[in-house]
């Protein structure tokens, strides 16, 4: 069983919550609600839609924003614009269909670039 903490006193001073927003389709992205995530249903065929949710959650402040990889591979253009920003963290996850494999080589691209060498291989 996890255990969330529902008292804001238990955070370290000065800490802020940044809110963290989920898109994907239905049935991959409904069970974060349950760790109190913002859920935003999508789908594949409407990547306008797809683009204007990623935008809104970013001006509205959220700090992370999960996207399955099918949707993240519509919008690639604002998956790779946000990239470059310092916030909000864009982190694509597989959908219940399963990977694609473009978050897995996201982040080996990353710890590359952070460390000079591909460690993760």
């Amino acid at each position: 069983m996890i255990i969330m903490p529902n008292n804001q006193d238990e955070r370290p001073k000065g800490a802020q919550s940044a809110k963290i927003g989920v898109i994907g389709d239905k049935d991959s992205v409904m069970c974060f609600k349950a760790f109190g995530m913002n859920v935003y249903p999508a789908s594949e065929s409407e990547p306008e839609e797809n683009r204007k949710t990623v935008d809104t959650l970013a001006r509205e402040g959220y700090g992370l924003i999960f996207i399955t990889e099918q949707i993240a591979e519509t919008i690639g253009e604002t998956v790779d614009r946000y990239n470059k920003a310092m916030t909000p963290a864009i982190i694509l996850i597989p959908s219940n269909a399963g990977s694609l494999g473009i978050g897995l080589g996201r982040i080996r691209k990353n710890v590359e670039k952070a460390v000079g060498i591909n460690i993760l291989d």
